[in-house]
């Protein structure tokens, strides 16, 4: 299929889509089968959009697809988002931050034009723009931020990232709105302090206020007709097909004003080699992060260019420190040690990215080079330790058994759709089987493998190869802290009384010089407790069609310059 019948194609499904659920009288909304509230908001949003004319200037126009595995669950709700791409939309795409980052990664203005702490450091206060308008034309205000935080530090809510609010006093005590631009927070001293509000998008208190926060994980704003404020307006969702977004023509002139694109789509297509063949076919103009395997075919088409950029992620094995199996550390290790980091970051990235032994990237301050070859891939090491911790093969058969006669048998679960993660989870069953490790790698949908993960009750999982993605200030609280074991991201369930003190301490540590040796000590007692065998930090890759101009590609993230994205007429 050539570009221009996609195009089209896609053009009228979207049309449709949008006379269904915007367009219309009462009765085409019902047929649509949309939830009361989005047949309310929908409208409303039409409304609004309908008074501002098409920008006449040639560089507005055009269709941009990007094309990527995975759905994106929870969609534009942050409040309850626990997926990578989904943040990205919400920070980038059709919400705003208080704060963003500039390309020196120093914070800047967004939807807060400035920002100050008193002398003591204990009252932090926004000053927000006036100019920012939700999509169904309501001013955003402080109310806005002030809900958004009242909610994320409500228990009931479950926002998946709460160590962000630690040192802030919680709930509606803990903030108060002087007037429509201003909001003030009571704060203990802290590091980093503005990175919370870099990566927390705000949501509209006028739609979601009345809704109780246990019942925000399921509302429909999420993921059927959400509202944002952001560059782009949101058109229609397809479940595990695509999220379709349009110019919002309201954003402000003071941020660089509405998105050249006149619509942006987010294509889920769960096979890596669909993927590809969609990008060389000019049905997709951006594949997010193809295979390294995949590389040699778009750096021979000329009609497309490959991207490789730094990234904050990392890809591990989350160890379940809950089973009999894994609940020593020096089983993990032992683990660690019989898997060849280097021989899979050669074979799944072609050494795109560096062997990992802690979260703490290559580009933050805090990370400590020497011990890149602490837990290199040694046998002798590991069987030697699994046999201190009661672990031989007593029968025989080529798989160790502990002191009750419990086979150290571990399935490893990766995500449908994902080739490197599954061919990780395979490479791991092959070298750990001479250790005497039995692995069996088991493939989950997404949607369902985040759950088994993140949600306490259930845990659902031995191993899981998973990627994480660290924000600016870098906060294991959420991952390895005693008291977050049983919250969603959890996953090690280590009780470390070490790594309890310096998560907590370099929390409030102000300055870089008493926190650098702070972050040396937490990466060499990661090393020791090992809640995951850490397999690399990656470069992040991507194939773009060459049509698609504008593209700025860095460390914090595929969308932070959509607005600038634009395509030349004549190649729309």
């Amino acid at each position: 299929m050539t570009r221009r019948t996609e195009t089209l194609f896609l053009s009228a499904a979207l049309a449709a889509t949008v006379s269904g659920c915007l367009g219309g009288d009462a009765a085409s909304r019902t047929a649509a089968n949309l939830p009361p509230f989005c047949q309310e908001v929908l409208p409303r949003v039409e409304a609004f959009l309908a008074g501002f004319a098409h920008p006449e200037e040639p560089r507005f126009g055009g269709t941009a697809i990007v094309g990527t595995i995975g759905e994106m669950p929870s969609g534009m709700n942050a409040l309850v988002s626990t997926d990578y791409t989904a943040s990205q939309h919400q920070t980038f795409v059709h919400l705003m931050t208080l704060v963003r980052l500039d390309e020196n990664f120093e914070p800047a203005p967004y939807l807060a034009e400035s920002w100050e702490f008193d002398e003591a450091a204990e009252t932090l206060t926004f000053r927000l723009r006036d100019d920012v308008y939700w999509h169904d034309g309501t001013p955003t205000t402080a109310d806005d931020v002030a809900f958004t935080f009242a909610r994320a530090t409500h228990p009931e809510t479950g926002f998946p990232n709460a160590a962000f609010w630690a040192h802030y006093a919680g709930g509606e005590a803990g903030v108060r709105v002087i007037d429509a631009r201003t909001v003030e927070f009571s704060v203990a001293p802290h590091a980093e302090y503005l990175d919370s509000w870099r990566s927390t998008a705000i949501m509209p208190a006028h739609l979601l206020g009345e809704v109780p926060p246990a019942e925000l994980r399921q509302h429909p704003f999420g993921s059927r007709c959400p509202v944002g404020n952001g560059p782009f307006v949101f058109e229609s969702h397809q479940a595990d097909a695509s999220w379709s977004f349009r110019r919002n023509p309201a954003f402000p002139e003071g941020l660089g004003g509405p998105p050249y694109l006149e619509r942006y789509v987010y294509r889920i297509i769960p096979e890596q080699t669909t993927l590809l063949t969609e990008l060389l076919t000019e049905s997709i103009d951006f594949y997010l992060s193809p295979g390294p395997d995949q590389v040699p075919q778009i750096e021979d088409a000329p009609h497309l260019g490959l991207r490789v950029f730094p990234f904050r992620g990392y890809d591990i094995v989350a160890w379940n420190s809950r089973r009999p199996q894994l609940a020593d550390a020096r089983v993990r290790r032992a683990i660690t040690l019989g898997i060849d980091r280097g021989e899979i970051l050669q074979a799944i990235r072609r050494g795109h990215g560096t062997v990992a032994n802690a979260g703490v990237p290559p580009f933050h301050w805090g990370y400590l080079a020497e011990t890149a070859d602490s837990l290199s891939h040694d046998p002798e090491r590991a069987a030697a330790l699994l046999e201190q911790a009661g672990w031989s093969d007593r029968d025989g058969d080529g798989v160790r058994e502990g002191p009750a006669g419990e086979r150290l048998e571990l399935t490893v679960k990766y995500n449908l759709g994902n080739q490197q993660r599954e061919d990780i989870a395979q490479i791991l069953q092959a070298q750990l089987d001479p250790l005497g490790v039995s692995v069996t790698p088991q493939v989950v949908e997404w949607g369902t493998l985040l759950n088994q993960i993140n949600t306490p009750e259930l845990r659902d999982f031995d191993g899981v190869v998973i990627g994480w993605v660290p924000e600016f200030r870098v906060d294991d609280r959420d991952l390895f802290h005693s008291e977050e074991v049983d919250q969603p991201y959890g996953w090690a369930g280590t009780a470390d009384p070490e790594i309890d003190r310096l998560v907590d301490t370099l929390r409030v540590v102000m300055t870089r010089e008493e926190a650098v040796p702070l972050w040396h000590e937490l990466q060499y007692r990661i090393l020791e407790v090992q809640p995951y065998t850490y397999l690399y930090h990656v470069e992040r890759l991507a194939g773009l069609n060459r049509r698609l101009e504008g593209v700025r590609l860095d460390a914090r993230g595929e969308w932070v310059g959509i607005r600038e994205w634009w395509i030349p007429a004549d190649l729309r």
